[in-house]
């Protein structure tokens, strides 16, 4: 869970708020609109290798791409677009 904090108060606060972003992010606002997060270095590399370890549908073999296709939704998880 985040917390949450405007960019006023960030400015006026920041070492505390740094502090507190080393255990969980800090989302910030301006105008009451969520702009930016602050998050501990750790948290920062652990997004990145992910996002480096995430593969494209490009890379899929035609194998891995036809076992997509034909896998089915269980009913139980099923979800319609009528209301």
């Amino acid at each position: 869970m985040s917390n949450t904090a405007s960019s006023s108060e960030v400015q006026k606060n920041f070492g505390a708020y740094h502090d507190q972003a080393l255990s969980e992010p800090v989302r910030v606002t301006k105008y009451g609109r969520e702009t930016v997060y602050i998050v501990s270095a750790k948290t920062f590399h652990e997004m990145k290798q992910a996002q480096r370890d995430a593969i494209s549908s490009a890379d899929l073999t035609d194998a891995e791409l036809a076992l997509i296709e034909a896998s089915e939704i269980p009913s139980e998880h099923r979800y319609s677009l009528d209301k």
